[in-house]
Parts: structure tokens; sequence; C-alpha cells
């Protein structure tokens, strides 16, 4: 049985992908998917690179390269390793208006498409992968 909580979130504002190299993650998700950088901020020890849907400051993606502080550089290269092979990635899901006019719009671009649109009981959706084996999928919601 769940207990009552008396804490209640009202948002995830920020979630986290790993990229191996956030210059050219700005080139694929801004100049390709049309997102917006939200924060780019030289902490030091690491680049805090936040990128988001425009005109929707309030949820952010965290582009961030695998090291230090979050892991040791014996991990973080376990993980590039594993991005290489395509066996590790994150994943995240776009909304838009039409999902066929967004296909086309991006394979344009060159951007890669791991499923063309197709019909779902919720909507229509498609895949694509970015530069280092993060999943994208997005979605036209049925009305």
């Amino acid at each position: 049985m769940i207990a009552s909580v008396d804490v209640v979130f009202t948002a995830i504002t920020q979630s986290q992908i790993y990229v191996l190299d956030q210059d050219e993650a700005i080139d694929f998700y801004v100049g390709k998917l049309g997102l917006e950088i939200t924060a780019d901020v030289d902490m030091g020890f690491m680049r805090w690179l936040t990128v988001g849907v425009p005109g929707q400051p309030d949820r952010q993606i965290l582009l961030e390269k695998p090291g230090a502080p979050a892991m040791s550089e014996e991990t973080a290269e376990q993980v590039r390793e594993l991005m290489t092979k395509g066996a590790l990635g994150g994943w995240f899901i776009l909304t838009t208006d039409d999902c066929r006019k967004t296909y086309e719009t991006l394979l344009k671009k060159g951007v890669e498409f791991t499923e063309e649109p197709t019909e779902r009981p919720y909507g229509i959706d498609c895949g694509l992968r970015d530069p280092f084996g993060n999943h994208i999928r997005f979605t036209q919601p049925k009305a």
C-alpha cells in the first residue's frame, strides 16, 4: 500500500542526456531540430548546456558530456565507449502539430530517422537518433 505523501511536485523542469561533443550537439539540437539554447554556462569543472522548445523555458534538456563531477574518468570512458557502440543512450519525446511535415522538413536537413511517421492509437509518431545514439521521438497527438 502506498502511504500518503505530503510533498506535491508541480513540474519536471530539467532532464539530461549524454553527448560526446557539446558544440556538435548544438548543431544538431538547435541547427537541425530547431530547439533553442536555454543556458550555456562555463562552470569551470563542466559546461552547463541546456536546450528547450522555443517559448517554453520551463522544460530543459541538459546536454552533458560524460565526466566530472558526476563520474570518474574511468567510468566516463566506459560511458563514451558504450555510446559510440549505440548501446547506451537516453531518450525523450517531442510534440508537433504535423508529424509528417516535421519529418519531411528534418529529412531535408539531413536528420537520419529510425522510423518513418506511423499511425498509432495515440496519434502519429516517428523516431530518430541524435549523433550520439540518443533516441528521440516526436508525436502528433490525436485530437
